[in-house]
């Protein structure tokens, strides 16, 4: 008995020395998982305060709430810096030398209410930045150098109530509008700042800026589909309800007919007209039938019609060649319900001349003056009075106008200081009537009706051009300058300045002429080219804020 008594003593003994020796390497087990302040930084009972770190520190006692981060050395604030900190509800950034927040920088930080990133150097924000962060009520960014913020910076954070933006240099273009958006439909305060720039709105208060004060849809050209052919000339037409487009192929010899395909959503081929060194198709549609003048260098101009019963073109008149030797432009126009159609013809022995359809032809109506080598011809109405402008090469512009009485075409002027022009188009702005002159070298120029004479408004300079031609697109005006020297020129009529301002520049070789066709929704701009692929381009509309 005694010895089962001595055993029983001795088992309690070594059970109680385990229990100990449990409890101790239990409570060392804690001491070692329980973080301590790491180097550079100072921690309170919930605080700590970093400064002068090279990096953020991954591990803190488990109760810190509250950090900041002073004088510090890193560039940047990545993703994720702070997955190990789940529990902090303020943070802070002063005086640090890093100029990036990363995506998903506070990610993790399910429970931060203030963020404060003040007097740092701060250039850029990444869009993400701050995802995640559901809990946030105040969040100060200033005296930064920021000039602008992504677009929907603060999306998600729907307990915002406090945003402080003090001492940036914020541009407020089209970049920040949805700022000003936001700022109008959120519930949080924004201090008073204002912008730097640009002009329109430098010193400014964003605070006071609405949507519509920002002007953000541009547009561009974009290259769509390239052809396998040269052209001189291109046209744009309808007829029986669809829309088509034809090109002069002077080296082949034709008239190309495209259809828009509403399946492939490309131009194919709709029909032809065999020619020899064609230089122009003018489609006309009178009372309901398709004309089309085909200009020829050799062999004679002639007139074609659409024989939509054989679903075809047959040739039903030929254009005296005694008088048009030369052809280079056809203009089509309407007077007083009656259809004409006028050809310049730049050959010494040749001669301008208006032809007139008489119900079952068209005859020679009126020869303007000879011996001029007219290189271009222009319809246009000036004081709702029918006029014509003849170019030519050996004088200035010529300014004609119709005679109702007569119903022929009197000289009325020329236009002064302006020898050697190509050709003259012209177009309208809020009423004011302009035209634009094209010179192959020296100075292309735009120039502005005062009622009584063409003024000048703007010079362009001109390296090998052959055309410089306004269009109309909804409510934006271009004037696009050819070049067979460089690239083609695209510039867009500024309202406030009334002149024109660089837009975009084409690579197309030899441009001769353009031509605008709308369809499905779509608008496209076709460029025929005279040593290269003919171009056609998508007009497309850019939302500058997105």
């Amino acid at each position: 008995f005694v010895y089962l008594f001595k055993l029983y003593k001795d088992c309690l003994r070594w059970t109680l020395l385990v229990w100990l020796l449990a409890g101790s390497l239990a409570l060392d087990a804690r001491r070692v998982r329980q973080p301590r302040c790491p180097a550079g930084c100072t921690c309170t009972k919930d605080n700590a305060l970093c400064e002068n770190v090279r990096s953020v520190p991954h591990t803190f006692p488990s109760d810190v709430v509250s950090l900041s981060f002073v004088k510090s050395g890193f560039n940047e604030i990545t993703g994720g810096s702070f997955v190990h900190t789940p529990a902090l509800q303020l943070l802070l950034f002063t005086a640090n030398s890093f100029d990036l927040i990363d995506e998903d920088a506070f990610l993790g930080l399910t429970h931060l209410e203030y963020l404060f990133i003040e007097n740092n150097k701060i250039e850029l924000i990444s869009p993400h930045a701050f995802r995640g962060l559901k809990t946030l009520i105040h969040l100060s960014l200033a005296y930064n150098n920021l000039e602008t913020l992504p677009k929907d910076v603060f999306k998600g954070m729907d307990a915002l109530t406090k945003v402080d933006l003090r001492g940036n240099s914020l541009i407020c273009d089209c970049k920040l509008k949805w700022l000003v958006e936001w700022m109008h439909h959120t519930n949080a305060t924004l201090d008073q700042i204002y912008c730097s720039g640009p002009p329109i709105h430098q010193g400014k208060k964003i605070n006071d800026l609405l949507p519509h004060s920002f002007d953000c849809i541009t547009a561009e050209f974009a290259s769509y589909q390239s052809m396998k052919f040269e052209s001189i000339s291109v046209e744009a037409f309808t007829f029986g309800k669809e829309q088509y487009v034809v090109f002069a192929q002077p080296f082949a010899g034709t008239c190309s007919f495209l259809e828009w395909d509403h399946v492939e959503m490309t131009f194919r081929t709709h029909d032809t007209i065999q020619s020899t060194s064609t230089v122009v198709c003018k489609p006309m549609v009178i009372d309901s039938h398709l004309f089309v003048i085909v200009a020829q260098l050799f062999g004679g101009s002639h007139i074609y019609k659409r024989d939509t019963s054989a679903n075809k073109f047959i040739k039903i008149q030929d254009i005296d060649i005694l008088k048009i030797r030369k052809p280079n432009d056809i203009e089509t126009f309407l007077i007083d319900g009656e259809s004409f159609f006028v050809i310049a013809d730049s050959s010494k022995a040749g001669s301008t001349t208006v032809y007139k359809w008489n119900g079952n032809g068209f005859y020679s109506h009126q020869s303007l003056h000879p011996w001029y080598r007219d290189t271009d011809v222009e319809y246009l109405e000036i004081s709702n009075k029918p006029h014509l402008i003849l170019s030519s090469s050996s004088q200035r512009p010529v300014v004609y106008q119709w005679n109702r009485s007569q119903k022929q075409f009197d000289r009325r002027t020329d236009i002064p200081e302006m020898e050697d022009v190509f050709s003259v188009k012209h177009f309208a702005v809020k009423g004011d009537l302009f035209i634009c002159l094209t010179r192959f070298i020296g100075d292309s120029k735009v120039m502005r009706w005062d009622g009584a004479m063409f003024k000048e408004v703007q010079t362009f300079p001109s390296r090998g051009s052959m055309v410089f031609q306004p269009v109309s697109i909804g409510n934006w005006q271009y004037a696009i300058l050819g070049s067979d020297y460089s690239l083609t020129q695209v510039y867009q009529w500024d309202t406030k300045r009334g002149q024109f301002v660089p837009s975009q520049e084409l690579n197309i070789q030899a441009p001769r002429a353009f031509s605008v066709l709308s369809i499905d929704n779509r608008v496209f701009l076709l460029a025929s080219s005279f040593k290269g692929k003919t171009q056609i381009y998508e007009h497309l509309m850019i939302d500058l804020s997105n």
